[in-house]
């Protein structure tokens, strides 16, 4: 039997950008004028948050200098309360995107090959809808997985995700990630015929500038296998070739997205001491120096581009002579930001507090600093990417584990809005709603009326019917937007 637990690829590397607006029904106190908070796992496994204040709309970014996932520290959860691990998983862990996995039983034959193209998109259109634990995992999932345990099989599933997943669907750096992280460990002797089969260089990156696609998903590939083989695997595969294509990924003539990508596969082979220092000598730093600029961009791709270009420099490839960001960000006007003390350790905040991403194929979460107790409340968020993220309140109660797939929404102390997959999220269930799919602009709504025990999302002004189950549960109301 094989046993998987779902994962949210927060990611999706879903990026969000947070727009806040609390109001008290009695007079709004100074520091809730100001809040930001937002962003899941998945992923494209990265998440951001970004939050403006409502009197003078000017926008504020956010992201920590926490390390990335092969040095992350793990961080003081401060206010919330701790379940340790094995009750975690006593009480039905969920991970929203990765369905539970079953392999053939023990009489059971082994499934006819099938075109393995036609089994990389049938696992795309239906890897939305996978979203509880009672749930079979696909028949494409197991026939895909089932085809990598053999090294030609592992080599002709990677090949079709390179060749097939599309660059427009939200999920697709997911599902890459999802099969990827699913299949065996490959060999030795099968990455290096990858290496060979892929052949990159610097030339490589500038063919097929029409093709985004083929390279999005390649460098989307190259970040999940140095994330999945951290160690002597990853810098073998991190050659000259690779290296390369990868920093050639960051010109300007590339596709925003194929820079991302690129970037996030740079971060993650540096979770390798001997490839940051590799990394860091190839003056990478002088090409994130010119994109973290971007960091302001409307293009929402760019402001991707731009926050893990400035998160790089910050925490990862410094730039001599560069003043990092937290130490000239103005925190003036900012009185409530995304709480550093309590949040997963994997997740990226930004200096001001108010933007938040993940780049880890674990489900990452953060609260804000301040709670309620008493009054109405509401914040608003405008989502940058349409991936997964789970967004709304949760109390301090609530469990923040990333591995086991716990965050807003999965347990009984929160309550989170899915507008990707169209689901509202409580105690690990979830249920649809009405609402269509958010796409990047869209302005998500979170009223909180604690004096009628309430919770209402909103999207773009359209409202749903009012979620009180979290009320049920929890022994003390203080209630913290949260992400």
């Amino acid at each position: 039997m094989i046993v998987a637990a779902w994962i949210t690829f927060c990611a999706c590397r879903s990026l969000a950008r947070v727009l806040l607006f609390l109001s008290s029904s009695n007079s709004l106190p100074p520091f809730w004028e100001t809040l930001a908070s937002v962003v899941s796992g998945t992923g494209t496994m990265g998440n951001s948050c970004v939050c403006r204040e409502d009197s003078d709309l000017e926008d504020h970014h956010h992201g920590s200098s926490r390390a990335t996932r092969g040095q992350a520290r793990r961080v003081d959860h401060g206010t919330a309360v701790g379940v340790d691990a094995g009750e975690a998983r006593s009480s039905r862990p969920r991970d929203p995107v990765r369905p539970p996995r079953r392999g053939r039983g023990p009489h059971e034959p082994r499934r006819k090959k099938q075109n393995v193209d036609g089994l990389v998109l049938d696992t795309l259109a239906v890897i939305r809808t996978l979203v509880d634990n009672d749930q079979e995992p696909p028949y494409s999932m197991i026939t895909l997985h089932e085809m990598a345990e053999t090294d030609d099989g592992w080599l002709e599933v990677v090949q079709s995700l390179i060749r097939v997943i599309p660059l427009d669907d939200p999920l697709g750096p997911a599902v890459i990630t999802l099969l990827l992280d699913e299949c065996p460990l490959p060999t030795k002797d099968a990455l290096q015929k990858l290496s060979d089969m892929l052949s990159l260089s610097s030339a490589v990156a500038r063919q097929d500038a029409l093709n985004p696609a083929k390279h999005r998903n390649t460098t989307a590939v190259l970040g999940c296998l140095a994330e999945k083989l951290a160690g002597p695997a990853s810098i073998g595969l991190l050659s000259p070739g690779t290296l390369e294509y990868l920093l050639e990924s960051l010109s300007s003539e590339a596709h925003p997205t194929v820079m991302l990508f690129a970037l996030i596969a740079l971060e993650k082979f540096s979770q390798t001491s001997e490839n940051k220092l590799t990394v860091s000598e190839s003056c990478i730093s002088n090409r994130l120096a010119v994109l973290e600029s971007w960091a302001e961009q409307p293009d929402y791709l760019k402001r991707q581009v731009g926050f893990c270009s400035q998160w790089s420099l910050d925490n990862l490839f410094l730039k001599e002579g560069r003043q990092f960001t937290y130490e000239k960000v103005n925190l003036t006007n900012i009185n409530a930001m995304l709480n550093s003390n309590d949040v997963s350790e994997y997740l990226k905040i930004s200096p001001t507090g108010l933007e938040a991403r993940c780049d880890a194929s674990s489900f990452e979460s953060v609260r804000c600093t301040f709670c309620v107790d008493s009054g109405v409340w509401y914040y608003e968020v405008t989502v940058i990417t349409s991936g997964v993220m789970q967004i709304g309140w949760a109390t301090k109660d609530s469990k923040f584990l990333n591995h086991e797939g716990y965050g807003i929404g999965d347990d009984e102390y929160s309550c989170a809005y899915d507008g990707c997959r169209q689901l509202i999220w409580y105690n690990a269930r979830s249920k649809a709603h009405s609402h269509p799919c958010w796409k990047e602009g869209d302005a998500i709504g979170f009223l909180l009326d604690l004096s009628k025990k309430q919770m209402i999302f909103y999207l773009n002004g359209h409202q749903l019917p009012p979620e009180k189950q979290v009320f049920s549960s929890a022994t003390q109301l203080y209630v913290i937007p949260a992400v």
